[in-house]
């Protein structure tokens, strides 16, 4: 489904709430206090990171198709999961801050990246079907 599908860009404002409420529903599980399990606030938290993630490549590279999307927002989850994995005194110390913290993590954990990709292409395709009946309707 992702890979042959050539879509209309989503409109900038819905791009913008979608980018918006995934932040938000990402700080909330994180840090308000809804006594969730450790793994809800840890998975939940990543699962949200990599749908923000999402949301925002797919609205910078409208044109591209979905499953290129995808796999380039995979690719820099990933990334940025192995970078975890190098330290420099500039890097641990921005990662100190709460930006860092939010955008970079602490901890190498292959799990994360496996919960990427999964939040990725369930987001993707959720995308792909939304926009696929948007078109059909404009028609």
């Amino acid at each position: 489904m992702l890979g042959s599908l050539s879509m209309r860009p989503r409109p900038l404002l819905l791009s913008i709430v979608l980018i918006l409420a995934t932040v938000g529903a990402g700080l909330a599980i994180r840090f308000a206090s809804f006594d969730l399990p450790h793994l809800v606030i840890k998975y939940g938290g990543s699962t949200l990171w990599a749908m923000m993630l999402y949301w925002i490549m797919s609205t910078i590279l409208p044109s591209m198709r979905l499953f290129l999307i995808t796999a380039l927002t995979g690719a820099l989850a990933t990334s940025i999961e192995f970078l975890k994995l190098y330290h420099s005194v500039p890097l641990d110390s921005f990662r100190d801050t709460l930006p860092g913290m939010l955008i970079l993590g602490h901890t190498y954990s292959p799990w994360d990246i496996l919960v990427y990709w999964l939040a990725i292409y369930i987001t993707a395709s959720v995308d792909a079907g939304a926009r696929s009946r948007t078109q059909r309707n404009a028609w």
